[in-house]
């Protein structure tokens, strides 16, 4: 227990499937004697039913725990979904974004995580899946710009940690650093994690957003499609070009035996920059925005 004012408030959020111990642990080397660690348990299993009552539930605690404290400094960290219930509580709570001096997205599907498709396959919103299937990177670079922001991910195999790919966690605003061959479950409580942490933490500053080039304003573009989501690359072999561009980047499609159709983005030398995928009632949208690239490309070369 901290026994005098805390040097910082540490709020250490844990995600679904998953109760508040590994990432409690992790907060708990992380701060200092003097440091108010609240990592709330939201249960394991009301982390399968709806993200509402969670994301109430964290902000329910955060506006007590502020109403004694409102001058101490805060830190925040979330693993996968506890750093989306972050995004939505600080989104709800612009006032305290003064007061918040690191946010740490650990693992977390900001761009819609691909396995809520497998639950929630036409984008209904069913359940947990249709608020992990959300694309919040809006709401996430608006935070980012006053607030400074880290992103961690995890490879184990060359586009995902195991359970969401490495594209969902970026988003421009933030700094992003990649781990490899540490798992979707690793990340919560692990030294390298710790040490990125610390700093981030001696440095916390906004990032810089660089300015956009032809590759980024595409990716940009792509996920605007409502529904699509950002995808393993381990497919893009399949693809086949549809457009190529003076410059050498190429826009490729590939449908799989199930009927999902993918897109990928690939540079001069045939490397994937980008993919992504749309259910069956989000293909006529990825049709569309295809065309009009195709149509805008074709109208500048005239030009």
């Amino acid at each position: 227990m901290v026994s005098e004012a805390p040097d910082f408030i540490l709020f250490a959020q844990h995600g679904w499937a998953d109760t508040h111990k590994e990432i409690a642990t992790m907060a708990k080397i992380l701060a200092t004697p003097q440091t108010l660690i609240i990592a709330p348990n939201l249960g394991w299993f009301r982390t399968w039913l709806r993200i509402e009552p969670l994301i109430d539930r964290v902000e329910e605690i955060a506006s007590q725990i502020l109403a004694t404290y409102p001058d101490t400094p805060i830190r925040i960290m979330g693993h996968s979904m506890g750093g989306l219930i972050w995004l939505e509580v600080l989104s709800r709570h612009p006032e305290w974004w003064p007061q918040v001096e690191s946010f740490v997205l650990i693992a977390s599907p900001v761009g819609g995580a691909d396995l809520a498709r497998f639950f929630d396959p036409f984008g209904m919103g069913i359940g947990i899946a249709g608020a992990l299937g959300v694309n919040r990177r809006k709401m996430a670079k608006l935070i980012a710009k006053t607030i400074p922001t880290l992103v961690i991910a995890g490879d184990i195999d060359g586009g995902s940690d195991g359970t969401i790919t490495v594209e969902t966690t970026k988003f421009g605003e933030a700094k992003f650093v990649s781990l490899l061959n540490l798992h979707h479950a690793k990340l919560k409580n692990h030294p390298a994690v710790v040490d990125i942490i610390r700093e981030f933490w001696a440095n916390p500053v906004i990032t810089e957003c660089p300015p956009p080039d032809f590759v980024s304003i595409l990716i940009e573009r792509l996920q605007s499609i409502p529904g699509i989501m950002d995808a393993h690359r381990r497919d893009f072999r399949r693809a086949k070009t549809c457009i190529t561009f003076p410059n050498g980047l190429t826009i490729r499609t590939w449908r799989n035996p199930l009927g999902v159709d993918h897109v990928f983005i690939a540079d001069c030398d045939g490397q994937c920059l980008y993919s992504g995928f749309v259910g069956l009632i989000h293909v006529a949208a990825l049709r569309k925005v295809l065309k009009e690239i195709q149509e805008e490309f074709q109208n500048r070369d005239e030009g």
